[in-house]
């Protein structure tokens, strides 16, 4: 045997000769056995992945039985092969090699198992394997060499062939590569696969194994995005593994497997209480505390981990991906090592030609391989990334939904937004990167291996210049933190208030309040910028640091090893080879800090995530759902009630029980508990003692209704089954008829967000009828009747609530204000400070004399006329005439109302009325480019590009430099002159530094200049709007250009722009060298370009489209969580919860519809600029070879060394380009609103107005008429009114007669289209808008609170003294209430005011006017909302302290007005009666008829 084996290597046969080949022995043994063992190690790991992996059944077809031949046949010739080599045994030909029985037996098996896997696949649904197609290839690849050796064997040899062997062999040979050839093509679909149903399945599923590695499957969209943009119908279906439905329940299964595992622990330890504490803690200040006390306590009872939580989830697929790197990093050293064969082949001039060219195609070979599993890792990283992002998104949505409402007032809407985008895509950034915490170590020991072979100890030198690198970045990535920390509380913080100015904008227009808010978001956007300047120098060094290291080790290794000893040569071989590793090394140590920063982003964005999952949910048990043979309907025994657990209860000692069917009334004072009695009846609050019954489903009215950004149908609907009679039913008695025949498209017209084109009447009405229509037991109306005039009020109760209403044998509870209803009700609970003081029947209660009786005696004097009216009126259906402050789409196309109504044509298109976000198709225009560069200043620009192009020319300079070095004489075993090369290599190196200091400092200042300038017009612009602009656009649009765009425009784009830069720098410089050496390489450089060019353009098409979709998809995401978060109690009140999950659900999987094509689209690209950069290096090393006798070694390490990097650069430079081009759409969108309209101007310098005007306070309104848009018929016209100075008029008329248009026409809110009005003599068209609106004042119908302190809420300018502020509240009765406040005037009011009560809120109002004091005040409805002892207060305030002021009154109480100097009323938008409400009520005319339904007269 020892003859054998020294037979099968061979050395001279195999490597030192002209014409390899390997030994016999070595064919027929390691040859055979080598795809053999391969599929014998694979089979078990497949077999166990294939079992439970199944994706159903696959028929047989023509190619799986030509597979399956195939596979008999090579099994047949295999056993073929034993039986003849028995043959020649017995035939006595001489002792026999036992290989020709055993490496046959053994292939003739491994056979076997080929076929049988083949069907094993085909069963489990398996349409292409990359398992057989590796083992096939092995196998061909193998038996090649054995080929080509037989061929020159037989050609060689004089003795005889045996005819036998050679036949069964070529056979053999030609059976594998049709076998090869099969396994490249894809099987038919599995049955009963989801893709078979699915309308528009995704390609890669039954993509073959070739076409899902090199991403051929997604060419099919890139051609059509390369023909035409790609639209919505062009994305394909996800894959389910990627779905919502399958990734969420997931991770929530395993977040919630944590918590309790800790509840567990903490039972054990006692720290219960705590972990409660912890988790409700009310402000997250609380939380940090009682943190620390757990952990003080027992290191054991830890928070959740929802770190490990995601391991879980994720870990699995995500280490597929571990697998991938540690190949790659293997591959990467590759290159080195070729490099230092053909340097040294280059200057072994005896070696045969043969092994350049074998080295060059290892070269390919090896490149080749290391892009597709690089970009196979790409992809799982995505993928999971895409995922977690999914699972994130889905589990807040979820939890959303059952916070408890302590915990709800700890984050604001704005921040719980920003965990779905903000710390949803820091995870999916994070991922990528993840595995480079085990791979860059490795990455760099492996480096340090070969250099240390290649130039000794004096790699120590540049292992000590890594070494002080690491800490200082590691104290720029600490700074960073921070500052990143800062930064997103100012941009939390500047959401939120653009949020609430989205939200109040009308407020803001009618008070002239913009410029001070602006200044207030300016404020918070200059902090934010200060912060980013302070990141932007850190960038700086970093960058400094990064670009300088690899060379600051390369000249520090250098140096040490040509000084140690005067006999160290540094010939090419030890210089490229070496720059070569240092290259391979620069990777590492540049993305470890920038690993480390973004998993310190990603583990603040994981804490805010852990705090937002771990808050306390509501408590699922706290109402009891009782059964059906209860005798009650509702109960409450001995109930306490607080709105979170460390707060003193709002309600206490509650005993109440409601008989089945009853209509109860609950009244009393503004915040004296009622709407808190409704919430806890909904299990909305802490119960903190006793127990609250509830027998059947609840349907549930809240006091501010919540409308959907759906059709009036959805809104009413609500996710019930549709029944027309009832539906028709339920509209009628909600009297929404009239207004169905009003809106444009009458039930499937589009209601905008919160319903801004309704009034507040419908919007109440709306909400009404969602809950009749749902058919409950039990039915929770919180006030709903004080939005709407009296005698809708009186029809709604009449028809719905009463005791002849359509819930007439259903409980009912009601909070009211309107007393003309409490005699109907079975039973009235009397409300004081959170206690029932009185229970009874309206005729027990006033018998009792008690509280009860002495409310009414107070209020009952205008509504104790309504009783008589009401037994004549319930038969005649009172003309409909309610309110509203009509938005201005909602009154649109009224014009000639009379003949219209009921022709009109009812198409969903006139019922639109947000507009989506648009994607914009195309190319990126170039003036976007030149807008930025504006914004930076182009001076600044040129200055970075002059420091750009100095770094890159002395970057080259020093490795041309290098490389004549390596090529200096060697005399007497030294180089004479190296002091100088040293010194000059130094020098380059030095001005390389400075030159990249300066660019970096000078991009990213000009970066922050552009974001501020680009911030503060795009601001600007928005508030410069007019309303009809908040209608139309949604508000989550305009906050993605508050929070996303802006975003990217601050951090993106200027890192972006610097790392773009390089890479074309880099890749240029990379050909101009490679040029230089082998001039050769011409030839092939100007195809490659065109290819790369073309692939590039071609990716570019349809990658910018994609992201474009992706955009816009994720616009109604963010649209539909904020929607939800606003009516969480009205959803869970009426169980939909499912519902909205799965629309939300569906809403991520559609945006992720259009991501998934774009990463795919990204590594489709990758593999493509790759391949082509892999043909340069191919080339550069391939002409190389060919001229070696007139190449320098110095001059080729150079060519290769830039070659190998060219890879890099190249696919580097393309995704930047396209990354530029996507984001720079950031700024396009930014830029968008400066082209709409705009209102007219703020302020005319100089101000032509006399001082103090309007002194008197006379309105003259000449012929006026206005419309709401410009295709549109008038919405009033002609009306001509003088009013005089200190006149008090009222404003009524039905619904749609355009009492709202006048009062919006007086502010300008809409410019008239015809006719003037005068104030005092002055048009007041020729007025800059804050002159007009600053001098007039309106309490508006919404009362509008911002967040901030209640004196920023009454004098945002700052402009009145305390003094003045304090007689206002006392003149508005909010004195007490606002001294009894800790922080009295600085007490911070929530988001939209919500810890004040509504009639608070609208006092609050009464104090702007009342601080403001102008000569004409409008009252729009100001009393709907608040019970009648507010409202008596307002009105009381209103006629003592503006007295001598012109008021202008909308009124649906007509009580209010009936002592006003005159009534104005309206019809159809024209004037219909004018006079004094005596005569008017004389007159018999429309008036007379509202007072008779009011029960005035």
């Amino acid at each position: 045997m020892e003859n054998q084996f020294s037979l099968c290597s061979d050395w001279n046969r195999t490597w030192y000769t002209a014409n390899p080949d390997l030994t016999q022995c070595f064919q027929n043994t390691v040859l055979v056995w080598l795809p053999c063992l391969y599929l014998w190690l694979c089979a078990p790991i497949y077999f166990i992945y294939l079992r439970s992996h199944s994706r159903g059944y696959i028929c047989m077809s023509h190619l799986n039985k030509a597979k399956t031949t195939v596979g008999f046949l090579l099994w047949i010739i295999c056993w073929a092969d034993v039986f003849y080599s028995f043959w020649e045994r017995t035939q006595g030909s001489g002792a026999l090699a036992p290989v020709y029985l055993i490496s046959p037996t053994l292939l003739g098996i491994t056979m076997l198992l080929a076929t049988l896997l083949i069907q094993y696949e085909r069963m489990k649904g398996v349409q292409s394997s990359g398992v057989m197609l590796n083992f096939w290839l092995l196998a061909v690849l193998c038996a090649t060499v054995t080929f080509r050796s037989k061929i020159i064997q037989a050609l060689e040899q004089a003795t005889p062939v045996c005819v036998w062997r050679y036949t069964t062999f070529y056979i053999y040979y030609t059976l594998l590569l049709v076998a090869l050839f099969l396994s490249c093509l894809s099987d038919q679909m599995p049955l009963f696969s989801q893709s078979i149903k699915d309308t528009n399945p995704c390609p890669e599923a039954g993509a073959s194994f070739l076409s899902r590695i090199s991403f051929w499957w997604i060419t099919s969209m890139m051609v059509t995005g390369y023909k035409r943009p790609l639209e919505e119908k062009d994305l394909w279906s996800l894959n389910p593994e990627d779905c919502s439905k399958k990734v969420v329940p997931h991770l929530v299964h395993r977040w919630n497997t944590e918590c309790q595992k800790v509840k567990r622990s903490g039972a054990k330890y006692g720290s219960e209480g705590l972990l409660h504490k912890n988790r409700s803690g009310k402000e997250s200040r609380v939380v940090e505390e009682s943190e620390i006390l757990i952990v003080k306590n027992h290191q054991k009872t830890r928070e959740p981990s929802l770190f490990w939580a995601l391991c879980l989830t994720f870990g699995p697929y995500y280490l597929i991906s571990c697998l991938y790197k540690f190949i790659q990093d293997i591959l990467m050293f590759v290159g080195p090592e070729i490099l230092r064969l053909l340097i040294h082949f280059i200057n072994n001039s005896g070696a045969p030609s043969w092994q350049g060219y074998f080295y060059t195609a290892l070269l390919f070979i090896c490149t080749c391989l290391q892009t597709l599993i690089l970009q196979k890792y790409f992809h799982v990283c995505f993928v999971t990334g895409m995922r977690l992002r999914t699972a994130v998104i889905g589990a807040v949505y979820r939890k959303a939904l059952v916070i408890s409402s302590a915990a709800r007032r700890t984050s604001t809407v704005g921040e719980i937004v920003n965990l779905m985008s903000v710390d949803a895509q820091r995870f999916m950034d994070l991922i990528t990167y993840l595995n480079m915490i085990w791979s860059a170590p490795l990455q760099v020991v492996l480096a340090l291996y070969f250099l240390w072979q290649n130039l000794g100890p004096s790699v120590l030198a540049g292992v000590a210049v890594m070494i002080l690198m690491v800490p200082v970045n590691a104290v720029i990535a600490m700074k960073t933190k921070t500052y990143q920390v800062a930064q997103m509380k100012s941009k939390d913080n500047r959401i939120k208030l653009m949020n609430e100015v989205l939200n109040g904008i009308k407020v803001l227009k009618l008070y002239a309040w913009e410029l001070a808010f602006k200044d207030k978001v300016s404020a918070i956007r200059e902090s934010e910028l200060r912060v980013l300047k302070k990141t932007a120098y850190l960038g700086a060094v970093s960058t400094f640091t990064w670009v300088c290291a690899p060379f600051l080790v390369a000249l520090s290794t250098f140096a040490v090893y040509v000084l140690i000893d005067e006999n160290n040569v540094l010939d090419a071989q030890k210089a490229f080879v070496s720059l070569a590793l240092f290259n391979i090394l620069r990777f590492p140590l540049n993305m470890l800090p920038m690993v480390i920063s973004s998993i310190v982003q990603a583990s603040v964005s994981m804490k805010r995530l852990r705090v937002f999952l771990s808050h306390e949910e509501l408590q699922e048990d706290s109402v009891e759902r009782k059964a059906v043979s209860a005798p009650y309907s509702i109960s409450i025994v001995e109930g306490a009630f607080s709105w979170s657990r460390t707060e003193s209860p709002t309600l206490r000692s509650l005993n109440v029980c409601i008989p089945e069917g009853s209509l109860v009334a609950v009244v009393g004072h503004v915040g004296s508990g009622k709407s808190s009695l409704l919430s806890a009846l909904l299990g909305e609050m802490e119960k903190l003692e006793g127990t609250v019954a509830v027998k059947g489903s609840v349907a549930y009215v809240p006091q501010q209704a919540w409308i959907q950004n759906a059709t009036l149908k959805d809104n009413i609907v609500f996710g019930q089954e549709r029944k027309e009679s009832w539906y028709l039913r339920v509209v009628e008695a909600c009297a929404l008829l009239p207004d169905l025949e009003v809106l444009p498209a009458g039930d499937s017209t589009e209601i905008g967000e919160k319903g801004v084109n309704l009034s507040g009447g419908q919007k109440q009405r709306v909400s009404l009828a969602r809950a009749v229509y749902c058919n409950c037991a039990v039915y929770l109306l919180d006030d709903p009747l004080s939005a709407v005039d009296a005698h809708v009020g009186k029809h709604i109760f009449d028809k719905v609530i009463g005791p002849q209403g359509l819930l007439k044998d259903r409980t009912r509870v009601l909070v009211t204000h309107g007393l003309s209803y409490l005699p109907q009700a079975d039973l009235i609970l009397v409300m004081v400070d959170g206690k029932i003081t009185e229970m009874g029947s309206y005729l027990e209660l006033m018998a009792r004399e008690g509280a009860f009786a002495e409310f009414l005696r107070t209020y009952a004097t205008a509504d104790q006329a309504d009783n008589n009216t009401s037994k004549t009126n319930t038969h005649t259906r009172c003309p409909l005439a309610h309110q509203g402050v009509q938005s201005s789409s909602s009154m649109a196309q009224r014009g000639k109302e009379g003949e219209v109504l009921g022709k009109k044509a009812k198409n969903a298109e006139v019922g639109k009325l947000t507009e989506a976000d648009k994607a914009n198709t195309g190319q990126v225009k170039l003036s976007v480019f030149w807008e930025y560069m504006k914004a930076i200043g182009l001076l600044l620009s040129f200055i970075s590009l002059l420091f750009f192009f100095t770094h890159h020319l002395a970057s080259l300079f020093s490795n041309y430099w290098l490389s004549l070095w390596t090529d200096d004489p060697v005399i007497n075993g030294t180089q004479p002159n190296r002091q100088m090369r040293l010194g000059v290599y130094g020098a380059l190196g030095l001005s390389q530094g400075i030159a990249v200091l300066c660019y970096s400092l000078s991009v990213s200042i000009g970066g922050i200049l552009a974001s501020r300038y680009l911030h503060q017009t795009m601001l600007y612009d928005v508030l410069r709007s007019p309303m009809s602009f908040f209608e139309r656009t949604p508000s989550g649009n305009l906050v993605n250009r508050f929070a996303k765009e802006t975003d990217t425009i601050d951090s993106v784009i200027p890192s972006i722009i610097k790392m773009f830069m390089g890479s074309m720098f880099n890749v240029l410089g990379a050909c101009v060298i490679i040029l230089i050496a082998t001039p050769l390489v011409a030839i092939i450089i100007p195809p490659l370009g065109l290819l790369y060019f073309f692939v590039q353009r071609f990716y570019v098409s349809s990658s910018r489209q994609l992201k474009r979709l992706e955009s816009v998809s994720r616009s109604p995401v963010y649209t539909h969580f904020n929607e939800t978060l606003l009516g969480t109690t009205v959803i869970r009140a009426f169980g939909e919860q499912h519902r909205f999950i799965s629309e939300s659900d569906r809403r991520v999987d559609h945006n992720q519809k259009a991501y998934y094509p774009s990463i795919v689209a990204n590594r489709w690209l990758a593999i493509r600029l790759e391949f082509v950069g892999n043909c340069i290096v191919t080339f550069a090393a391939l002409f190389a070879v060919m001229a070696r006798e007139s190449l320098s070694p110095g001059i080729m390490g150079l060519s290769i060394s830039y070659a190998l990097q060219l890879t890099a650069s190249l696919t580097w430079l393309v995704r930047m380009s396209s990354d530029i081009e996507t984001n720079i759409v950031a700024v396009e969108k930014v830029k968008e609103y400066s082209d709409t309209e705009k209102e007219a101007e703020w302020r005319h310098e100089p101000s032509s107005l006399p001082p103090g005007w309007p002194t008197g306070g006379d309105i003259e309104i000449r012929g006026l008429g206005l419309r709401y848009r410009a295709d549109q018929d008038l919405a009033i016209r002609n009306i001509t009114v003088s009013i005089q100075a200190g006149e008090k008029v009222g404003i009524v008329g039905r619904t749609g007669a355009g009492k709202s248009s006048l009062t919006l026409g007086l502010f300008r809110i809409i410019e008239a289209a015809e006719g003037q009005i005068f104030i005092d003599g002055v048009d007041i068209a020729k007025l800059g808008l804050h002159e007009l609106r600053s001098r007039i004042t309106i309490i508006p119908q919404d009362p509008v609170v911002f967040s901030g302190s209640l004196r920023m809420n009454l004098d945002p300018f700052d402009s009145y003294s305390d003094e003045e502020v304090w007689r206002a509240l006392e003149l508005a009765h909010l004195k007490s209430f606002v001294s009894g406040l800790p922080d009295k005037l600085n007490h911070e009011c929530c988001e939209g005011g919500e810890n004040l009560s509504l009639g608070q809120r609208q006092l609050l109002c009464l104090a702007r006017a009342l601080l403001r004091k102008t000569k004409i005040l409008v009252l729009d409805e100001a009393t709907a909302a608040v019970d009648l002892e507010t409202d008596n207060l307002i009105q009381s305030t209103i006629r003592t302290q503006f007295e001598d002021c012109t008021v202008l009154t909308i009124a649906h109480r007509l009580n209010t007005i009936m002592d006003y100097t005159r009534v104005l009323v309206l019809d159809k938008g024209e004037v219909a009666e004018f006079d004094s409400p005596s005569a008017l009520i004389a007159n018999r005319g429309i008036f007379y008829k509202m007072a008779k339904d009011s029960g005035l007269v």
